[in-house]
């Protein structure tokens, strides 16, 4: 039987080690905090909110949380739009804030990182809830892809943006993707290949005609 001050001497060390947990977890905190935004995307700063597609805060958790977000005819319009995986789709939408805040607020690598993976882990909870024939999907497989090359995984990105617009070869936003991260790694023979793609399936956008040309 353990003496009282071999028990004392073991909750001392108990306290000792959640304290320095505690403190590594306030430093890691410290390190991905994004300035003048809240430190979680769940606090539904006006600012994120307002920069994601309309149907957002009528999903689960942004609905109670979001003005106007628990609105029943367009919960109910957005169900009928975008069928069953709408139930989900909440992640989708903290991915899309994460990926903000990774592109646009954060300050250092390791912030970047840290969003970067998490808005990735968003978007796969999404994707392994919904069908190939789920009218976003291209949408979220090309955010996916992107987080993967800003992460630099690359070579795992490609047959992600490729399977996106194997679904929907107009979906420009995936070629786009795919040419960027050919140019960036120094094969030109290929981005200029995507970018020749999308045009032949989108032949007005004018984005895709600047980025060939400056190929």
């Amino acid at each position: 039987m353990l003496s009282m001050r071999k028990l004392k001497s073991r909750a001392f060390l108990l306290l000792i080690g959640l304290s320095i947990g505690a403190i590594a977890q306030d430093g890691a905190q410290a390190q991905v905090a994004i300035p003048g935004y809240p430190s979680q995307v769940t606090e539904y700063d006006p600012r994120e909110v307002g920069r994601l597609p309309v149907y957002c805060k009528y999903t689960q958790s942004f609905r109670s949380s979001v003005p106007g977000g628990n609105d029943q005819a367009q919960i109910a319009y957005w169900y009928s739009t975008l069928g069953e995986p709408f139930h989900d789709l909440h992640h989708y939408c903290w991915g899309l804030m994460k990926l903000n805040r990774a592109l646009f607020l954060a300050r250092n690598d390791q912030a970047r990182t840290f969003y970067f993976g998490s808005a990735s882990s968003e978007f796969d909870y999404v994707l392994e809830r919904s069908p190939e024939t789920f009218v976003l999907r291209p949408e979220m497989l090309t955010k996916k892809g992107q987080a993967l090359i800003r992460l630099g995984r690359g070579p795992m990105a490609v047959p992600i943006l490729e399977k996106a617009v194997e679904l929907k070869p107009d979906y420009w936003p995936a070629y786009i993707q795919l040419s960027d991260y050919y140019r960036a790694s120094g094969q030109v023979a290929l981005a200029k290949d995507a970018l020749q793609k999308a045009l032949a399936q989108s032949p007005d956008v004018a984005v895709l005609k600047q980025r060939l040309a400056e190929l």
